[in-house]
């Protein structure tokens, strides 16, 4: 006979739930969220368990390393799956989770989710500190040209973050007050600036240490930061079936209401890590405005621009980039520019 373990995980504890083929409950305990407590409750069951499920989490990563060491099976379900199911579901407790989430493992209705490797972790960890440091210093930078504004003071628009210091500091010297409230934020800025340079220029190195970004960056208009969170994203590239399923992956692709005779495609999902599908929608938009290089990408970018929108246009070639790094990554593929008389 075989049996379902099912773990309902919190930040402190987890709630064990072990049920046979027949959906009768054979054990219930709790443990402490921490690896070696959960394995010595499921080692004091006889007979021996083979795998765990639970639902992807905060703690997925830690877990699943964790109980794979110990020599477990591990199976991480879909979120928005195990919620719907244990939505119907009278009385919400860890207890009852647990039991809910053992009966999905035993009738087996869940899509199981991949997890990402430590090393697609760390350069997540990477992308998202430089992210948030960006994002402070030019917060920082919209509040000092909000006070100088109101004294009559306007700065250059666009002006860019190495050039911002010097340039406040030039129109404030003369007024020492202004100066002496101003200046400790232009320190504080400086730092956080400082911190993103030596937080890029990580990213540039590790880009160039690394053979399938540079080969994803020969596509125009994907740089390192594209490259490097499309790597993240994706983690293994084998787990698509076909590169085709990577645009609704990341949630670029029309959802779709359907029923009897009415049919309506809808926006896109949004499904999935969203920072991938913001990187690639700049790249497209990169590719068909910024790229000087020619390409039949570009020009079916740039004719949809003409009839659907922008926006749309830039949805499109972002699914489209999508598939194409995609591919390009699981069989070594160079990019194709195209030829003109295909385009004319």
């Amino acid at each position: 006979m075989a049996y379902h373990t099912a773990l309902d995980v919190s930040l402190r504890s987890v709630s064990i739930c072990i049920v046979d083929d027949g959906g009768t409950v054979q054990y219930e305990g709790k443990a402490a969220s921490d690896v070696s407590d959960i394995v010595g409750c499921l080692k004091r069951f006889d007979p021996p368990i083979d795998s765990v499920g639970f639902e992807a989490g905060a703690l997925t990563q830690y877990l699943t390393y964790g109980l794979q060491a110990a020599g477990y099976e591990v199976i991480c379900l879909e979120a928005r799956q195990v919620n719907a199911a244990l939505a119907a579901m009278r009385n919400k407790t860890d207890k009852n989770d647990a039991r809910g989430i053992a009966q999905i493992l035993r009738t087996g209705w869940y899509s199981p989710v991949h997890v990402k490797s430590i090393e697609s972790h760390l350069i997540r960890a990477l992308l998202s500190s430089r992210k948030m440091v960006l994002k402070q210093c030019v917060d920082m930078e919209n509040e000092i040209r909000g006070l100088i504004r109101l004294l009559g003071i306007r700065l250059p628009s666009p002006l860019k973050h190495r050039a911002f210091d010097a340039t406040v500091r030039q129109f404030i010297e003369k007024n020492t007050t202004l100066a002496d409230s101003l200046i400790p934020l232009l320190d504080a800025r400086q730092v956080l600036y400082q911190t993103f340079l030596k937080l890029d220029n990580q990213a540039k190195a590790l880009v160039r240490e690394d053979t399938v970004c540079q080969r994803l960056m020969a596509v125009p208009g994907v740089g390192v930061i594209t490259a490097l969170t499309f790597k993240a994203g994706v983690d293994d590239p084998i787990r698509f079936r076909r590169s085709r399923t990577v645009a609704a992956h990341f949630g670029l692709t029309p959802r779709r209401f359907q029923s009897g005779e009415v049919d309506n495609p809808g926006r896109i999902s949004k499904a999935g890590d969203p920072d991938v599908r913001s990187a690639l929608y700049v790249a497209a938009h990169s590719l068909v405005v910024c790229s000087a290089e020619w390409s039949s990408l570009k020009v079916w970018g740039l004719r949809l621009v003409k009839t659907k929108g922008h926006r749309r246009a830039v949805t499109a070639v972002a699914r489209k980039l999508a598939v194409i790094l995609h591919k390009m990554w699981l069989d070594g593929s160079d990019f194709r520019y195209g030829s003109t008389e295909a385009t004319s």
